[in-house]
């Protein structure tokens, strides 16, 4: 049921440019405007050596590009040789990448690339879960705002390298009625939705206008059925049991309107599946980013030459 579909992340300029702002940040969090104190007491300027960087936890990679990228950005004498892609799965003890050069250099930027392909694997590795939880269902997982400041592009990527789908990225690219904009505008769901979409066509033009989702969020069947007569893109079902779900799309197939629908609120691993059960088009889980444990990945030493 309906094609409304949200812009999903890419590994583009965007990405990256955001990238490098928290790479600039990470370095500034680990040198300042100094050095490396330990390693340039302790390691001579000629030392050179290999490394691998090993998952040390089955689960799925991400943050290889990212940790790419720290490298060029930190002008660093590392040489990388990735043995994975972005959403591979991986084993415990599986090596991800190899690295050769400066001793120093692999010893400075160490904690930063661990860091990167540390975050960005967990939440690749938990959205796997999400996502093979719903298996043979109609329903796909998707991401939702609640991202760490700054990070939101490359967490959003992660989401996408462990199989889910992109919600939208910010307050710029969709519309999304929320219960608080209908207490404050004092407006029923399908004149909101009425106002919205004639806001965003003036605004934009006609045909801009049209690859903007318009999506409202509703809590009880009623607001539905009102919503649902305005026909928006998407209807977001928040913290809806079950049974209230499978009664929106029965309602909404009756109606024979190309409406997605989408669960949300308190999604977990354990309830996910009976959720898509119910028939839903769409599961919004915040989890995926604001709940991700990091993923264990470290660097092994393979030959140092001092």
């Amino acid at each position: 049921m309906g094609t409304a579909e949200f812009a999903q992340v890419e590994w583009d300029e965007q990405t990256i440019d955001d990238c490098r702002h928290l790479i600039r940040l990470a370095v500034r969090e680990d040198l300042d405007r100094g050095m490396d104190l330990t390693t340039m007491g302790l390691v001579s300027e000629s030392a050179r050596g290999s490394a691998q960087i090993v998952a040390r936890q089955p689960g799925v990679i991400a943050g290889l590009e990212a940790a790419k990228l720290a490298l060029l950005e930190m002008q660093v004498d590392v040489a990388w040789h990735p043995d994975a892609v972005e959403g591979d799965p991986v084993e415990a003890n599986q090596p991800v990448c190899q690295l050769e050069g400066s001793t120093r250099d692999l010893l400075t930027s160490e904690r930063i690339v661990l860091n990167l392909i540390g975050r960005l694997s967990g939440i690749a590795t938990l959205t796997r879960r999400y996502v093979r939880a719903v298996d043979g269902t109609s329903a796909r997982i998707y991401d939702t705002r609640k991202t760490t400041p700054g990070w939101r592009r490359l967490e959003k990527f992660a989401v996408r390298s462990g199989g889910g789908h992109n919600h939208r990225t910010g307050l710029f690219d969709a519309v999304l009625i929320k219960d608080n904009h209908l207490a404050h505008a004092d407006l029923d769901p399908a004149a909101a939705i009425v106002q919205a979409r004639s806001f965003v066509s003036g605004y934009l033009g006609e045909e801009p206008a049209q690859h903007v989702p318009i999506e409202i969020e509703v809590d009880t069947l009623d607001q539905f059925r009102t919503a649902l007569a305005a026909a928006p893109d998407i209807v977001l079902l928040d913290n809806m049991n079950n049974q209230m779900l499978a009664t929106a799309v029965r309602e909404r197939d009756a109606a024979q309107l190309p409406v997605v629908l989408e669960a949300s609120g308190g999604v977990r691993l354990e309830t996910v599946r009976g959720i898509a059960e119910t028939g839903i088009d769409r599961i919004s889980v915040g989890a995926l980013t604001h709940a991700a444990a990091c993923q264990d990945v470290g660097l092994d030493w393979e030959t140092l030459q001092r």
